[in-house]
């Protein structure tokens, strides 16, 4: 671009554009601190001394209609902050009669984080064995988050394992085999790590269910993107999990091979990946494998590698004549490559990218005697060159006449040799330039007006290696791999990555390949077997590395029909893949259905499907439930990927062949027999119209009542009858049935009808203090009551208008005290004792109380001296004066031990058996003993320990 400037001149030393000494940075502020102010710094110096302006996403703000926002000096200083109109991108600038400049635009956020939504969580049934996954649904929010669970109650914590996880990525909770020990309440913990603020979720119930879920392949539950930005410096975190019976196992690997440097860690149980102080050598392809002995899984994605721009080249004030051209040219470095702009004053001269030359050219030229002058045609301020290669630097200054030229390396004037030549134009080259040719070179040109010079420096930088290229590999028809092309450069090179594949350049948007460094083939097809060329090339050289692909395991079947369906039975047919060169050498079939977590392995008739065959029969599945099959083909390579999905096929329905687990009962109000049972898991249900049987008799009849219900999912029934009486035995039965006729009942138990509460009250209750925080209570236990007594309930409170200080405990039947601990000092406490059981708790008489012991002293002796008189020790100490509100001082403990020295060489207190622990201090053999003092209270009948 040229831009024309007029022949006048300007007095340049009465006006000087602005500077910045200060530009604004990024604020995120807590919204909990809107009441306080934010302030966007902006300073520059300038003559005369700058004004300002700010403007809000590209908008004026108008400060004088603005009462939230004002300057102080330069700075905007916001009050009254608002979450939703402060928000967004400041930039400031600076201005005088000298010109104009624009600040780096600097973001204002706000960090918050909103409750959960009150509302109560469906309970997660699951069977024991099979995998799940908790979500947290996490509210609204701004800044990072941090996520954890609470199992039961806080704060117990879930404890991350190999089969539990909690991804800080999407807050979920995973568990890859729930075992018993699952069973709870879960609720998910959220906490803003700028505003420092948590909530918590309603709490999600995980149900066992009576049946067992079987072995199955792993199932990548918790995955990462495909491509990943990391900023170099960075800490990059990936995260993979999965679900699985056995529990799968979790292993990391880059898709090159390369094993992984030492600073990269694994943690919990490699559930996670993390990646410290991220290098271009870290970028790439990851693959992360989850595995156990039904099967594995392969999660893969990328990491590209980005950094922020940082000049290496800018320009500089320049005065120019009017008959001369100026050059400016900026360089920088960056990934992806910085793109350029060009403002004067603010505004902007060029909208193309990548224009790094601004050109000025004059409007009218006048050839006249002039000094040297080398205004746009400076030496490069950085020239780079490979050791071993020829450097021509020019001198080229506009000088009339013209003007002699000197050449300084450093300091040094250069003269020619065998390596160094020097041309009549001013020409300096430096053949096989070697690290000694490093430095900065400066032209001194000079005539009769005067003297000029230009400075640059050279780096002469190692060749570049290619340090992981790409290697063969098979072919696997669907997959998606990466072919690394990773090399080592001086970081001051700009480096560029091409590949060819059989000759023939890879241009960008074909669809089934990505280029950024690494070669990525998606969907990888036979017809992409061939020879791949990695081509690097750098500012000062081109190197490249190559690698072929050949064909893998087996391409999919196809055509997966299901032509005959039983109640137990499915018999399939399909057609074959193709087998990428290496013959088929057996089939494997796998299914699923609504209540599987993944696809799983059949039972198959035959039990081994040869690879000449294409009809299987699948055995061993459950009645009217719906499936769907896929076929997997292998050969010498390995296990190719799956065929497409057969269409959904519900086989016959059948009898019922499951009886309800779990039967129980018990409890409930009075004349009521209640009956309870697991439901039956709808898969086992076996056909439409499932119920349940329920059937009970009283202890010693002989015929059954039996009543049935039509819900599948109910687990309970109560039989009301007012004639029942209290805790009464019966026996129970639940069977099941459905369109089909009845199926099994479960095995008969017994249980009680609902008891009513005692009616007796225990008698002779008495309670006394033992100490500061504990009560002891006694009762009389009852002589005889018709009802059944399970134990006793003391209940305990301070007074009646402090309901919440209320507390109680329950011991067994066979027991008449307890101590009740945990009380405060000095206090007076109401009490009642009363005989509870399933029904609840009988009456009592009127409340007894008690008062709490005074706490003991807080103060232990002071000042404790001591004198020694041949065997005997004195003591003298403070005494301890109790205050108002504290328990009298009664007396005084001292204890000792004793440490023993024998020639000068220290013995532990073992060793002084048989030396008197009286007054009497032993003398022979010992040389010198030393005694360790400690100085005890005794109040009342507690000790407390005091100082030594």
């Amino acid at each position: 671009m040229a831009l024309f400037l007029s022949p006048y001149c300007l007095d340049s030393g009465s006006y000087h554009g602005p500077r910045w000494r200060m530009e604004p940075g990024d604020l995120f502020i807590p919204v909990d601190s809107i009441e306080e102010e934010a302030t966007l710094t902006c300073d520059a110096k300038g003559t005369p001394p700058p004004q300002y302006r700010w403007s809000l996403n590209g908008t004026l703000i108008n400060l004088g209609l603005d009462r939230r926002r004002r300057l102080s000096g330069g700075n905007l200083i916001i009050s009254s902050l608002d979450r939703y109109q402060d928000v967004g991108i400041y930039q400031c600038m600076a201005y005088n009669t000298g010109g104009a400049i624009l600040s780096r635009r600097a973001s204002l956020q706000f960090a918050y984080l909103d409750h959960f939504k009150v509302h109560t969580r469906s309970a997660v049934s699951v069977r024991e064995g099979q995998g799940v996954v908790l979500l947290c649904g996490t509210p609204t929010s701004s800044g990072d988050l941090t996520y954890a669970w609470v199992f039961n109650e806080y704060p117990y914590f879930v404890q991350q394992d190999n089969r539990r996880f909690v991804s800080q990525q999407t807050g979920n909770l995973y568990i890859a085999k729930v075992e018993p020990s699952d069973v709870g309440n879960y609720t998910c913990a959220v906490m803003n790590s700028i505003t420092k603020g948590k909530v918590q979720s309603s709490p999600t119930s995980l149900i066992l269910r009576t049946d067992v879920m079987g072995e199955y392949e792993p199932k990548i539950e918790v995955n990462f993107p495909d491509n990943v930005p990391a900023a170099k410096g960075s800490t990059v975190t990936l995260e993979c999990f999965a679900l699985g019976n056995p529990v799968p196992e979790i292993t990391w690997r880059r898709a090159n091979g390369v094993p992984f440097p030492s600073k990269v860690k694994m943690k919990y149980s490699n559930a996670v990946l993390e990646i410290p102080s991220f290098q271009q050598d870290d970028t790439g392809g990851y693959e992360c494998v989850a595995e156990n002995k039904m099967g594995k899984n392969t999660a893969t994605g990328r990491l590209a590698f980005y950094a922020k721009p940082q000049w290496i080249q800018t320009m500089k004030d320049t005065a120019l004549a009017i008959e001369e051209r100026l050059d400016w040219e900026c360089r920088a470095n960056g990934r992806p490559k910085p793109s350029y702009t060009w403002l004067k004053n603010g505004q902007q001269l060029l909208s193309e990218v990548n224009c790094r030359l601004l050109v000025l050219k004059p409007v009218y030229c006048f050839p006249s005697a002039s000094p040297p002058d080398f205004t746009g045609n400076v030496l490069r301020a950085l020239l780079k060159a490979k050791a071993g290669t020829t450097v021509t630097l020019e001198c080229k200054p506009q000088a009339y006449p013209i003007a002699s030229i000197l050449w300084k390396k450093g300091n040094l004037p250069i003269h020619t040799n065998d390596r160094i030549t020097l041309s009549p134009d001013g020409t300096l080259r430096l053949a096989n330039v070697s690290k000694s040719d490093a430095g900065s070179y400066t032209c001194f040109a000079r005539n009769r007006f005067g003297m000029s010079s230009t400075t640059g420096r050279l780096l002469v930088t190692d060749p570049t290696r290619i340090i992981q290229g790409p290697v063969d590999m098979e072919i696997i028809v669907g997959e998606s791999i990466v072919l690394p092309c990773q090399v080592a450069s001086d970081p001051v090179l700009d480096v560029s990555f091409s590949w060819a594949f059989n000759g023939q350049l890879i241009a960008k948007g074909d669809g089934h390949f990505e280029t950024a460094g690494d070669l990525m083939i998606r969907n990888i097809q036979l017809y992409h077997a061939g020879k791949y060329i990695c081509v690097v090339d750098t500012d000062v050289e081109s190197l490249s590395a190559v690698a072929v692909l050949i064909p893998g395991p087996p391409s999919p079947p196809d055509s997966v029909t299901v032509e005959e369906v039983t109640d137990s039975t499915a018999q399939l047919a399909w057609s074959p893949g193709r087998d990428n060169g290496s013959p088929i050498t057996n089939y494997l079939i796998q299914t699923r259905t609504p209540f599987t977590v993944g696809w799983q392995r059949v039972n198959t008739v035959p039990e081994i499907i040869d690879g000449n065959t294409l009809t299987a029969t699948v055995v061993d599945l459950n009645a009217w439930v719906e499936y769907e099959f896929r076929v997997l083909a292998k050969n010498s390579v390995g296990v190719g990927e799956p065929s497409p999905v057969s269409v959904k096929t519900r086989t016959e329905d059948a009898v019922p062949d499951a009886a309800p687990g779990d039967v129980g009962g018990g409890g409930g109000s009075r004349s009521e027999l209640v009956i309870t049972w697991e439901p039956v898991p709808e898969e086992l249900q076996n056909g439409e119209s499932f119920g349940y049987i329920i059937a009970f008799r009283a202890f010693g009849e002989v015929s059954w009542t039996h009543v049935a219900t039509s819900a599948p999912g109910a687990s309970r029934y109560v039989y009301r009858n007012d004639s029942i009486a209290p805790f009464s035995p019966f026996h129970v039965k639940v069977g099941t049935y459905n369109s089909k006729g009845q199926g099994p009942f479960s095995p008969v138990i017994t249980i009680y009808s609902a008891e009513i509460e005692p009616s007796g009250m225990p008698a002779g209750v008495w309670a006394r203090s033992v100490s500061a925080s504990e009560i002891e209570v006694n009762w009389q236990a009852l002589s005889f009551t018709p009802e059944r007594v399970l134990g006793y309930e003391v209940v305990y409170w301070e007074d009646d208008t402090k309901p919440e200080t209320m507390g109680k405990v329950r011991v067994p039947w066979n027991q008449t005290s307890v101590t009740v601990s945990g009380l405060a000092g000095n206090t007076q406490y109401f009490l009642t004792v009363s005989a509870f059981n399933t029904a609840g708790t009988g009456p009592f008489l009127p409340a007894i109380n008690v008062t709490t012991k005074k706490p003991p002293p807080s103060q232990p002796p002071l000042n404790v001296e001591w004198t020694l008189i041949g065997s005997h020790l004195s003591l003298y100490w403070e005494p301890v004066v109790a205050t108002e509100s504290e328990s009298e001082v009664t007396g005084y403990q001292v204890s000792f031990s004793l440490l023993c020295m024998l020639h000068g060489t220290m013995f532990i207190p073992l060793l002084c058996i048989g030396l008197s622990e009286g007054p009497d201090l032993p003398s022979k053999p010992v040389r010198l003993v030393k005694y360790i003092f400690t100085i005890s209270l005794v109040i009342k009948n507690r000790k407390i320990q005091g100082v030594t």
